[in-house]
């Protein structure tokens, strides 16, 4: 377990001041374990009465009368709390809490789940009139990060070492379990779950400490986004319930475009609340590397996607790429500069500038599939410049995607790039210029670059 220490203190600090307020996160977001944690942590000083909601009927909820003695009855199942709450649960919570000080009310309340009050209304009444006002105005904010950092995670891995004799380099793979996850408490312990109960001790990984690797964590990676699990069915039925989220995603995985956050815009206020996305500087953003993985797989799994010529071509072509178990990149782009020339070539830049990522993604899926995954670089993404991180089975691929823009822009890149391969240490890196002069040069050439070879393809 993650160390809640801090939370909890924090969350108790709330409760002192006699705050009432909503965790909304998404789901599996571990809101119900920092509930249970919160009530043991609070027990000593208070009478806590944990209730779950989904446990009521419908009927309890059809009007104010049912639920008050819905609520009630939870209330007094409770072990020893009849005497313990003074209290008549028998009008609006809001005017209980205004007049707290001349009446005994709760001294805090929590309302916790994926849906927040304001978006109640909604979700109960899709098909009419979306209102958002809520009917809750008393909440103060709940602005404690419950997100894993890289050294919670650290912590969690340092006493499994303890407890399994593990020879691993706990900082290490933290931070790299952190980069995929950004800290989504339900996708670091699956990934850690899956290294320690099936990859640890399989073929390719007959030790222990082989599996506490980066190459077990990139198999983790892969074998999660292949799995059915509760947290990737909830997000991919989201896109087919709301339409103008599914539109959001699809523009921010492939336009490379900044979206600028907007209060109130349905489908960003959608697409934060059911934790797709993130807002960082004044902008969204995929929430993690994962989501990222798992909606490029959808989108280029689309009938629509996979009835492209790029993606028949990748078809065709995907055996000669893979050469006594390492990918050559090279040949990949060597071959999706012929393909591209032959079926878009004739096409204007603003297709180019829109479509021109998009298919090659298009094109590498079917190549790496099931044996490596890849994502963009969150930190590069632009109109003009793209990073594609690809791992195939323990080996690292950096592409950059970018539009000509004359020689000085792209000596501009190499340098870049070449700071880039530092970062990930690595020698070698691949440039995909899309060139929209009619004079231009396609083709596939090798630069040397102090001690790096880049490989520039141009289409």
């Amino acid at each position: 377990m993650v160390n809640l220490e801090k939370r909890l203190a924090e969350t108790k600090k709330m409760v002192d001041r006699g705050d009432y307020f909503t965790i909304n996160r998404a789901r599996q977001y571990g809101k119900t374990t920092m509930l249970k944690a919160l009530e043991r942590y609070l027990q000593n000083d208070y009478v806590v009465i944990g209730l779950d909601f989904q446990k009521l009927s419908c009927r309890d909820y059809e009007t104010e009368g049912f639920f008050v003695k819905a609520l009630s009855r939870e209330i007094l199942k409770k072990e020893g709390l009849r005497e313990s709450i003074p209290i008549e649960i028998t009008e609006k919570l809001w005017g209980a809490y205004i007049d707290r000080d001349e009446i005994a009310a709760f001294q805090s309340v929590i309302l916790a789940g994926v849906y927040d009050i304001k978006n109640l209304k909604r979700k109960f009444a899709e098909k009419e009139e979306h209102r958002l006002n809520s009917p809750w105005n008393i909440a103060a904010d709940f602005l404690i990060d419950m997100n894993f950092s890289a050294e919670d995670i650290a912590g969690m891995l340092f006493e499994y070492q303890q407890d399994s004799e593990t020879d691993m380099e706990t900082e290490a793979i933290a931070k790299l379990i952190y980069d995929y996850t950004s800290g989504y408490p339900f996708l670091v312990s699956k990934l850690c779950k899956l290294i320690d109960e099936q990859i640890a001790g399989s073929d390719k990984f007959n030790e222990r400490s082989l599996a506490w690797t980066r190459e077990g964590v990139m198999e983790a990676v892969r074998m999660l986004l292949m799995e059915q699990n509760t947290l990737f069915d909830s997000l991919i039925n989201k896109l087919e319930d709301y339409p103008e989220l599914k539109e959001l995603l699809r523009n921010l995985l492939f336009q490379g475009k900044d979206i600028v956050y907007v209060v109130g815009i349905r489908s960003m206020e959608i697409a934060m609340m059911f934790g797709f996305v993130k807002r960082v500087n004044g902008t969204i953003v995929l929430a993690n590397r994962i989501f990222e993985l798992l909606l490029y797989n959808f989108f280029l799994s689309l009938p629509e996607m996979q009835k492209n010529c790029i993606y028949d071509a990748a078809l065709k072509d995907r055996n000669q790429f893979i050469q006594d178990g390492h990918l050559n990149m090279k040949l990949v782009l060597e071959k999706f500069i012929l393909h591209f020339e032959e079926l878009y070539g004739d096409r204007n830049q603003v297709f180019l500038e829109e479509d021109g990522r998009r298919y090659f993604l298009l094109y590498l899926k079917p190549i790496i599939n099931g044996a490596g995954n890849y994502y963009i670089e969150s930190q590069t993404r632009n109109m003009e410049r793209t990073d594609v991180i690809v791992d195939y089975c323990g080996e690292q691929f950096v592409i950059e995607l970018k539009i000509w823009r004359g020689n000085a822009y792209k000596e501009r890149g190499e340098e870049q790039l070449s700071g880039y391969l530092d970062y990930y240490r690595l020698k070698k890196g691949y440039m995909l210029s899309f060139n929209f002069n009619k004079n231009k040069q396609i083709g596939l050439r090798e630069i040397q670059i102090g001690d790096k070879i880049l490989i520039e393809a141009v289409v």
